[in-house]
């Protein structure tokens, strides 16, 4: 122990550490909206940021591994008694322990973030995905070390670190997904939705051939000739047979899968019924009065929705049977930065904006600027534009907030029954698939 203790105080590894710590919760802290939604979009968003950190651990890793070579002592040591590689251990370990230290220091601080307001916490998977993120980084420093210490040019260092963010890129999306997945660590790391997970048996590949990049890195660095660190290529290949002989190749799990617990619904116990998703139960206390303040006012139209669920569909409509129709309203759900309810007077109008139907990716039949008469004149407000309303709307064409204005006005010139007429007209359309374009101004086509 004292000797590790003194590789640590003399050697690369706090320095590392330190560097891996300030990126890493740099890039954690730049975008807390990210991650705040739950503890596996933290672990999956620390793991997307190894394009970052495991870079920085293999240059810190080759540039600790020319020390002797720099300080021109190689062949005095190779004069000792000592065995090599009992000499090399503690340089491993040190640089094993600062850079494993730094990854959970790293997770550590979005965990004191996020810790407490998030009720859902899937230990076991998330301690899974970590330590595969903590593997990775030891990995890339012994691999650097091995590097380090058979190029032991000045330039080896940051050579390998600029190579480092390609190499981890173009990794992750290589020529098939279970491939990209066996030998990424960043291969589905990139947050789609807050129900995202890491199957098992793909952190189990992914280990296997991260351990098998360490064990090449740990002979390349205590090898004595040319001989044995040819010899390194081996569990190298090993490695790759193996994660590639377990990895699955179904697309649902490679890919993005869903952590099917985390989405399940989680409902208020008295009615009207409001439902979130278990991963943002939190904020379901703050969803509820809005979410029936916008069902108050769609009890204007007859058999008018009773509930609004959270939609819990992720990046496509593949899940399109899963969308309730018949008296539940669907809603996207947003956590903003500080793990709270995003834009929370927004979700009245969220509940009215399609009248109660949503979209299932089959009806080509919405209408931006119908619908959004139709609610404006159920809210009895003038319609007005997206752009800094609904959270992520960046851009939006003008003319169709003009021609819905237009639409709302007609509609409030008119009796109050005939102009609800209009308006339950254009909902059973789009419950009927049917195009409502017309329905308000009598003119339908």
């Amino acid at each position: 122990m004292s000797v590790l203790r003194l590789e640590l105080r003399r050697s690369a590894a706090l320095g590392a550490a330190l560097i891996t710590v300030v990126v890493g919760l740099g890039a954690l802290y730049v975008a807390t909206g990210r991650w705040s939604g739950g503890w596996m979009s933290l672990a999956l968003t620390t793991r997307e940021y190894l394009l970052l950190m495991w870079p920085l651990a293999l240059a810190a890793g080759a540039w600790q591994g020319r020390r002797e070579h720099r300080a021109k002592v190689g062949e005095l040591f190779a004069t000792t008694a000592r065995p090599r590689a009992a000499r090399m251990l503690p340089v491993l370990g040190a640089m094993a322990l600062a850079l494993a230290l730094a990854y959970l220091l790293v997770t550590a601080a979005g965990l004191a973030r996020i810790g407490v307001a998030v009720p859902y916490r899937p230990l076991a998977t998330f301690a899974v995905v970590t330590g595969v993120g903590v593997l990775s980084l030891v990995a890339a420093a012994w691999l650097g070390l091995g590097i380090g210490r058979m190029l032991p040019a000045l330039v080896t260092a940051p050579a390998l670190g600029a190579a480092g963010v390609p190499l981890i890129f173009f990794s992750a999306v290589g020529p098939a997904d279970w491939l990209a997945a066996a030998i990424s660590p960043v291969h589905g790391s990139s947050s789609f939705h807050d129900y995202q997970t890491v199957d098992d048996r793909v952190s189990a590949a992914l280990a296997i051939w991260l351990v098998a990049l360490a064990v090449a890195g740990l002979m390349l660095f205590v090898a004595g000739g040319w001989r044995t660190r040819a010899v390194a290529v081996a569990p190298v290949a090993l490695g790759l047979l193996a994660a590639t002989a377990i990895v699955p190749r179904d697309p649902d799990v490679v890919t993005w899968p869903v952590d099917p617990v985390a989405r399940e619904l989680v409902c208020t116990e008295d009615t009207p019924t409001v439902c979130v998703s278990r991963v943002h139960a939190n904020v379901l206390d703050t969803l509820t009065p809005p979410a029936r303040e916008g069902l108050a006012v769609l009890a204007k139209l007859p058999d008018a929705p009773t509930a609004v669920h959270e939609d819990t569909r992720t990046i496509s409509f593949d899940e399109v049977q899963s969308v309730p129709r018949d008296g539940v309203v669907t809603i996207e759900v947003r956590i903003d930065g500080r793990g709270e309810l995003a834009r929370p007077d927004s979700v009245v109008r969220a509940v009215v904006g399609g009248l109660g139907v949503a979209y299932d990716g089959t009806c080509e039949n919405r209408d931006d600027v119908v619908e959004r008469a139709a609610a404006s004149w159920l809210l009895g407000r003038e319609p007005r534009s997206d752009v800094g309303v609904v959270p992520g709307m960046i851009e939006e064409d003008p003319e169709i907030n003009a021609e819905a204005v237009a639409l709302w006005r007609g509609l409030r010139e008119l009796p109050d029954d005939e102009a609800l007429a209009r308006v339950t007209a254009v909902r059973n359309a789009l419950l009927a698939c049917q195009d409502p374009a017309g329905l308000l101004s009598g003119s339908a086509r």
